[in-house]
């Protein structure tokens, strides 16, 4: 499991003593058994031990519907053992000898014990053997490991104060959690403790798929040389990247430099996406392949007609995102991998609107910094980025992104709506290309079966003001 051995800092040491914890549906045991599957083997096999939770028969029934369940390796690899009756009697030295008998009989190389904390809950209820219970957990933690066994014990460990004991022996610990937000399920998971290695600090999303258990590690922006793959190298010249729009190339000071971050801000239906679709398509032409993240259009809409075809014929990538409980770090992940596998060069987000609709309410609260990694991230890749922002058009208020975001972005281009002989028409105007000198002129531009069409500069007035003309007085009125 990738994500899991990258918060894990390269995975489970060996031999290693493992909680995991957590409520009631959070993934404890989908978690042990993607886990088992991955690394069993009839060299190294597993053992199973069900204590009070669900029966082997009826726990195999449900776990069959994940990708990772191998038929071949039930009874062949691994083994699932009930210690119903064992647990049931509180005797910790009964439950210790079922175990070693197990084990000894079939010489595991990982060991599960579900649900351990069940066992634990019996026991305390027996006052002769409350005494052993340190006694008990010392001797498996070392009978365990004396083995030459890895192994993980599943129950809900952080909340009990009882279980502190446990907790101590331990060497490592994994705590899963679940919550519900709104209409958004949201899952993580955290690294507690892991002797003699350093695992990713923090708590990092996961979702459960057909596939199991997917974990996205919080993303960490690498800015060092050694972390700058080849489509970056090849970037890092100052080479202009061109815009698929006649005239924008010119407002741009030649195009948009290589490696930029570009926002297109403006109201609805000014031509964000049409913009966005004509940069994709520009690169699919010239061949520098591209990869659309789109969270507000479905397919049949706009951007689909234009580059259905660029779509099918793996010019572009298309990642499109219309759930309500996603995690930031999920989103990058999957851009990330998308952008290694077609090696593309150019981004579009559209938009980040729908970007952060997207995203699961707990999430939101750092949506801000969540831009910040992703443009990192985005820009350690070497890609040329192009975003798509929702703006109210106030006509007073020149706000160039309702996230406060617009700092993050090394150009702005802005569309707006000006009122000419009581009819709207559209402008745009460069606000800023960092590093580059460009056009300071608003023009108009139509929106055509062609696209988008730039005209010529707008005259006649001294300025404008949401579509108004306004002249500056230099007497004040008299009333």
């Amino acid at each position: 499991m990738q994500g899991l051995d990258d918060i894990l800092g390269g995975g489970i040491p060996e031999y290693s003593f493992n909680l995991i914890s957590g409520s009631p549906g959070s993934g404890k045991t989908t978690l042990c058994h993607q886990i088992m599957f991955a690394l069993a083997t009839p060299e190294r096999p597993a053992l199973f031990f069900t204590a009070f939770g669900e029966p082997p028969l009826k726990m195999l029934r449900y776990q069959q519907q994940f990708t990772f369940f191998d038929t071949d390796k039930v009874n062949e690899s691994i083994r699932f053992i009930n210690l119903s009756a064992d647990a049931a009697t509180g005797d910790f030295n009964q439950v210790l000898a079922r175990i070693t008998q197990e084990i000894e009989a079939y010489s595991p190389a990982l060991v599960f014990v579900d649900s351990f904390r069940s066992v634990l809950r019996e026991a305390e209820h027996q006052p002769e053997d409350a005494n052993n219970l340190q006694r008990f957990l010392q001797l498996l933690g070392l009978q365990l490991t004396g083995w030459q066994a890895t192994s993980f014990l599943i129950g809900d460990f952080l909340s009990d104060s009882g279980s502190h004991q446990i907790l101590t022996v331990a060497d490592g610990l994994l705590s899963l959690e679940q919550s519900i937000e709104r209409n958004s399920m949201v899952r993580k998971i955290q690294v507690m403790k892991m002797r003699g290695q350093a695992t990713l600090p923090g708590k990092h999303a996961f979702r459960i798929s057909s596939d199991g258990i997917n974990i996205f590690p919080a993303t960490i922006i690498h800015k060092g040389p050694e972390d700058v793959g080849e489509v970056s190298k090849a970037l890092l010249c100052k080479k202009r990247v061109t815009m698929g729009v006649p005239h924008l190339d010119d407002m741009l000071g030649g195009g948009l430099p290589s490696g930029h971050s570009l926002l297109i801000a403006g109201p609805s239906g000014s031509g964000k996406t049409i913009l966005a679709t004509a940069f994709l398509a520009e690169g699919a032409r010239i061949s520098e392949p591209g990869v659309i993240v789109a969270f507000e259009q479905t397919p049949g809409q706009s951007w689909l007609r234009t580059l259905g075809d660029m779509i099918q014929g793996q010019q572009i990538g298309l990642i499109n995102l219309r759930a309500l409980d996603l995690s930031v770090d999920e989103i990058i992940q999957r851009l990330t991998h998308v952008i290694k596998e077609r090696k593309a060069t150019r981004v579009v987000i559209d938009s980040l609107s729908g970007f952060e609709l997207a995203v699961a309410p707990t999430f939101r609260k750092d949506f801000r910094e969540s831009l910040f990694r992703m443009m990192g991230i985005l820009s350690g890749l070497g890609v040329t980025v192009l975003m798509t922002s929702e703006l109210e058009d106030r006509y007073t208020d020149l706000r160039f992104s309702p996230y406060g975001a617009a700092f993050l972005t090394d150009a702005i281009i802005v569309q707006r709506y000006i009122e000419v002989e009581s009819r709207l028409e559209r402008v745009m105007s460069v606000v800023k290309v960092r590093g580059s000198s460009h056009s300071a002129e608003i023009r108009r531009y139509d929106i055509t079966d062609k696209g988008i069409v730039i005209g010529d500069p707008v005259s006649g007035f001294e300025g404008i003001l949401g579509g108004q003309p306004t002249r500056t007085k230099m007497t004040k009125s008299v009333e």
